[in-house]
């Protein structure tokens, strides 16, 4: 359920039940021809349906993340490093002094990964509060039912075009985008970037059948609610 959804006598009365809590991480970022707030729309989505049955309150996305790489793409917001992590910490203060103990953020977007290593290190600031990072497009269930529809998928190709990121009216190519091995070599960011991305897809088909996107979401919720049932102390 969501947060959103609740007053805070409903939410007192949770925590003397239960003491775990979802944040979906996201950010706001091109995406082809996709929704810019795809990383945000997933990991909220995702949260929220993985927490339905469960009872769990998802607390509203994050949807500013670490995206510098992007700023040359128009609509892409991207945070300071100590900014996000100082955002990061607020955000976990904020739980904890409510009294959730059991704590999950659930990340859409991969420029997010400095929040796993802050959690890290501010639960070693509150050893009662038990913190777990999920980036739920890395699932290893969820990996091997998208390898079963199209073994090529990245950023912004059809791995993320679902019913919720697209956009009214738009078309989408109907070839798949190969895009030349860069590997190490240096990283491009703003201009260059834009410039040896185009769109912004990084690899692969626009889009796959509905059918197809639902038998993977179906995987991904079971995989994000195991994350919210199993593996605390």
């Amino acid at each position: 359920m969501k947060i959103c959804e609740m007053n805070w006598m409903q939410v007192e009365e949770y925590l003397k039940r239960d003491d775990r809590a979802v944040v979906p991480l996201g950010s706001t970022e091109q995406h082809a021809y996709l929704s810019l707030c795809t990383d945000s729309i997933l990991s909220e989505t995702v949260s929220v349906d993985a927490a339905e049955p469960l009872g769990i309150p998802v607390f509203p996305v994050q949807s500013y993340g670490l995206c510098p790489y992007f700023n040359a793409y128009p609509g892409t917001v991207t945070l300071r490093l100590e900014t996000y992590i100082h955002l990061v910490r607020d955000i976990l203060d904020g739980l904890a002094n409510s009294g959730f103990k059991r704590i999950l953020l659930v990340s859409g977007h991969g420029g997010n990964e400095p929040a796993l290593y802050e959690s890290i290190e501010w639960m070693s600031d509150n050893p009662g509060v038990q913190v777990k990072f999920y980036q739920w497009w890395k699932g290893e269930r969820f990996l091997e039912a998208v390898k079963k529809v199209d073994p090529i998928g990245s950023h912004a190709s059809w791995f993320e075009n679902f019913p919720f990121t697209r956009i009214d009216d738009v078309t989408y190519p109907d070839n798949q985008k190969i895009i030349p091995d860069r590997t190490n070599m240096a990283r491009l960011v703003g201009e260059k970037l834009k410039e040896f991305l185009g769109d912004g897809n990084m690899g692969g088909l626009y889009e796959h059948s509905d059918d197809d996107m639902a038998s993977i979401w179906k995987t991904a919720v079971a995989e994000t609610r195991d994350m919210m049932e199993k593996g605390w102390d």
